[in-house]
């Protein structure tokens, strides 16, 4: 296992290594640059030139990159132009909002799928089982930014009960926080309660019929016994892939509810970036997102070992 787990953080250095390379090229390979965005169209050519000078981009692609890349070697994502402040403090700081809403969705996302997958597995002919299904089919089908808008209208415009945007810290004022929480958390929670719960409801028919689950029907258990006992732990093989997955887009940070909703997550500042050309904050978000979603499928791996003790990594 430890010479696995070895080999998986030497593949993820080069991942990140390669990633990087394509990152920093196609950046500077989009119309626009940070000295038209700060100088403007009507600038003299020595002021774009001086400019270019001092943010280092009159060098060879190459020599920017090997000294961006010395620079991340020591943690420093770079500096984003647009604030004068380090990339790396501005990830820290908007990350934690991240974290907040993600752990909301999953919570939300778990409370909705987990059960409604497990009964439409169990009774696969019930009215809730087509319930679930319907469910599913329309959690993937509804664009995420159109829920958001008919959740602000529903419950912001029309109804005045919850804040329209706007981020609080639940440390600072957990009842506010929690109001503007509600709508982006429930928004991304449907998202992934969706693909979970038919995930879930495949799994579980897969494994009903199996000869252990009759066997210890034969034995006498307590049907929930079977089922979170035997059934569900079988089933979850498929579903933890497909959760590793989203929880890595999640943690990525969801440019569009962030937007919808104006949460100051690394969504938002990634979108910022790019509409700045700050090429130091988008290099550093997309390279952080890029570890999150690596180290996100390296427990998913591991999880898999727990799950079904026939795994084995050597």
């Amino acid at each position: 296992m430890q010479a696995y787990v070895l080999r998986r953080l030497l593949q993820m250095i080069l991942v990140l290594l390669l990633f990087s390379m394509v990152v920093f090229t196609v950046l500077r390979m989009v119309p626009g640059d940070p000295v038209t965005v700060q100088l403007g169209l009507e600038a003299s050519p020595e002021a774009y030139d001086e400019l270019r000078a001092a943010m280092g981009l009159d060098q060879p692609i190459y020599i920017q990159y090997g000294r961006w890349l010395g620079d991340v070697l020591q943690g420093d994502f770079g500096i984003s132009w647009r604030s004068q402040q380090s990339a790396t403090s501005l990830i820290l700081r908007r990350f934690p909002a991240t974290l907040w809403l993600t752990g909301a969705s999953l919570l939300i996302g778990l409370l909705i799928s987990v059960p409604l997958g497990i009964y439409a597995g169990v009774r696969p002919h019930s009215w809730l089982a087509h319930v679930s299904s319907v469910f599913a089919l329309m959690g993937i089908a509804l664009p995420s930014f159109w829920l958001g808008l008919m959740l602000l209208l529903f419950f912001s415009v029309t109804l005045r009960w919850l804040p329209p945007a706007g981020y609080t810290s639940p440390l600072v004022d957990p009842v506010m926080g929690m109001k503007q929480l509600a709508m982006p958390a429930f928004t991304l929670g449907v998202g992934l309660a969706a693909p979970l719960t038919r995930f879930i409801r495949s799994g579980m028919l897969d494994v009903m019929n199996a000869d252990y689950i009759r066997t210890a029907r034969a034995k006498g258990l307590a049907p929930s016994r079977v089922v979170l006992g035997h059934a569900l732990k079988n089933a979850l093989l498929a579903v933890v892939t497909v959760f590793g997955v989203l929880v890595g887009s999640l943690l990525g940070g969801s440019i569009i509810t962030e937007s919808v909703f104006n949460w100051p997550g690394i969504g938002t500042l990634l979108l910022q970036g790019i509409q700045q050309r700050d090429y130091g904050v988008v290099q550093g978000v997309v390279l952080f997102i890029s570890l999150i979603y690596m180290t996100v499928n390296l427990v998913v791996d591991l999880t898999y070992a727990y799950l079904d003790p026939r795994i084995h990594y050597r």
